[in-house]
């Protein structure tokens, strides 16, 4: 069983804790996070040990508890670490096709399905009963609410987040840097770091796009 440390106390430490205890492929020991006040605290009986940059100097595998995706990736950069130095974790309930491809340091809470052919990208985190179907492919730290489901040939890019119960029609991509709000229906693309919700989806803010065959531009509806 492998010692990992969890970078960031965070709702999702709190629920990874609560995950590898029920499933048992690691073994917590400890926390890492830059807020001083937190060192010497416990979370969920896990010491928090000191700040994110002592990794570096630990032996223990890693797992990002970050819960935004830009600033996951941020840490991840911040860090430079080797991709070996990270962990995975799956919950024992997930179930993932056999020709599922899984990214190091990805996180999959409980109850969440992947059918076939699906791609999860490098430190993503699935939160509980994620329903990913056939041909689906995430990109790099992309984090997927509870209940998000995701129906077949869907395409997102790096660092997207997809809100609670939001559900992404067939053959859609989503660029890098994207939000789906929660409870969403969306039924087109969305181009990089726009921020769309409701149901159906539609555009609430991000960069400034070109309306396909129009010339007209626009940053809010």
């Amino acid at each position: 069983m492998a010692k990992v440390l969890l970078l960031a106390v965070s709702g999702l430490a709190r629920e990874t804790i609560e995950s590898i205890a029920q499933t048992g492929d690691h073994e917590v020991v400890g926390l890492l996070d830059d807020n001083a006040a937190l060192h010497g605290s416990e979370l969920g009986g896990i010491p928090v040990l000191g700040p994110l940059d002592i990794a570096a100097q630990r032996t223990e595998q890693l797992l990002l508890c970050v819960g935004k995706s830009v600033a996951r990736a941020a840490v991840a950069a911040r860090l430079g670490l080797p991709e070996s130095r990270y962990a995975t974790h799956v919950h024992s309930s997930v179930f993932l096709g056999a020709s599922t491809q899984l990214g190091t340091g990805s996180i999959v809470l409980a109850g969440c399905v992947a059918t076939a052919n699906v791609k999860i990208g490098r430190h993503s985190v699935l939160m509980p009963h994620v329903l990913l179907t056939h041909d689906d492919s995430l990109g790099d730290f992309s984090t997927l609410a509870a209940g998000a489901t995701l129906a077949g040939n869907v395409r997102t890019g790096d660092r997207v987040y997809i809100g609670t119960n939001s559900t992404v029609r067939e053959n859609l991509t989503l660029g890098d840097d994207c939000v789906l709000g929660m409870g969403s229906a969306l039924l087109q693309d969305i181009p990089p770091g726009q921020t769309w919700a409701g149901a159906p989806a539609q555009l609430l803010y991000g960069p400034t796009s070109v309306q396909p065959g129009t010339g007209a531009r626009h940053t809010r509806v």
